[in-house]
């Protein structure tokens, strides 16, 4: 996700490169995440455990998985982390929703991908005539 994301910011020109990558519990792989620090230069903070959890997992204790709660801990962290989760979790919830679209109707990987680009073109479309409606003084 990493290098399509600067992939696709360089194809349109933006030289500007992020500084740091968040991402839920389900992306911690620290083969990965070392790759994207020591390849992209980019800081990585992925949540070693999911929201609901009040425990850290078994065997996920010490180590990466420590430093790593108390990054997300700190302030700073925190605040990174509430960004994310005010940038992108509510498209989710819109989608499922007010859209009502709780699964995918297609299968396969190359249908489902189609899919979900087709919903969040609408998804965008819709935000843009909001905005344009709201700017326009309509």
């Amino acid at each position: 996700m990493i290098c399509a994301t600067l992939d696709e910011l360089e194809r349109v020109g933006i030289a500007e490169r992020p500084q740091v990558a968040l991402a839920d519990a389900q992306y911690w792989n620290e083969q990965h995440m070392d790759e994207v620090i020591a390849n992209k230069h980019i800081q990585v903070l992925v949540r070693p455990d999911s929201s609901g959890r009040t425990a850290p997992r078994a065997g996920w204790t010490g180590g990466r998985y420590s430093w790593m709660r108390t990054v997300l801990a700190t302030e700073h962290g925190k605040g990174l982390y509430r960004k994310r989760m005010q940038m992108i979790e509510p498209v989710f919830a819109h989608t499922k929703h007010n859209r009502l679209i709780t699964r995918f109707h297609r299968r396969g990987r190359a249908a489902v991908r189609t899919e979900w680009r087709l919903l969040m073109a609408t998804h965008n479309l819709t935000k843009l005539h909001r905005h344009q409606l709201a700017t326009s003084g309509a």
